[in-house]
């Protein structure tokens, strides 16, 4: 029932119904603002956490969803995407892009559409976990379905 969802999850809830994703948040009791928390939450591996990481880059939000178990390698994606410097977002520019805070960033439900990478490792994992708008919330859902939900273009990014 997404009327007993916090106001941020209920727009991605909305966002995956208009995409028609199934895949329903999920309210965890604790906080699972990493994708360690997250995947012990869950009791999956942590590389099946589609972890939303938002970085600036040629003046503009750029959204990377990772596999959480390894880290982005910004200077070879900017090398791979064309881009100038990839940085890490201040908390700020976080919550203005997505309009989430850290640790609870969907890869939807934002304000506007994002540029999106998506990372090629999730492919590996019949099903994905990604954050839904709270660090308390996340949602199910194919590596094929986060790529057509987010326009996304797959990458390696590690």
């Amino acid at each position: 029932m997404t009327d007993a969802l916090p106001a941020r999850s209920r727009l991605v809830a909305a966002s995956l119904e208009e995409a028609g994703i199934p895949g329903k948040i999920v309210v965890l009791p604790d906080a699972a603002s990493t994708a360690a928390l997250a995947a012990a939450a869950l009791g999956i591996a942590v590389g099946a956490i589609a972890n939303s990481l938002v970085f600036w880059s040629d003046d503009e939000p750029l959204l990377v969803m990772t596999s959480g178990a390894h880290r982005v390698d910004t200077t070879a994606l900017a090398e791979r995407l064309g881009r100038g410097v990839i940085r890490r977002a201040t908390p700020e520019q976080v919550l203005a892009a997505t309009g989430q805070p850290i640790g609870g960033v969907a890869p939807t439900g934002h304000p506007a559409a994002l540029t999106t990478v998506v990372d090629e490792d999730l492919a590996a994992f019949p099903q994905i976990w990604a954050a839904g708008g709270t660090p308390h919330t996340v949602f199910p859902l194919t590596f094929d379905e986060l790529v057509r939900l987010t326009g996304g273009t797959v990458a390696r990014v590690a």
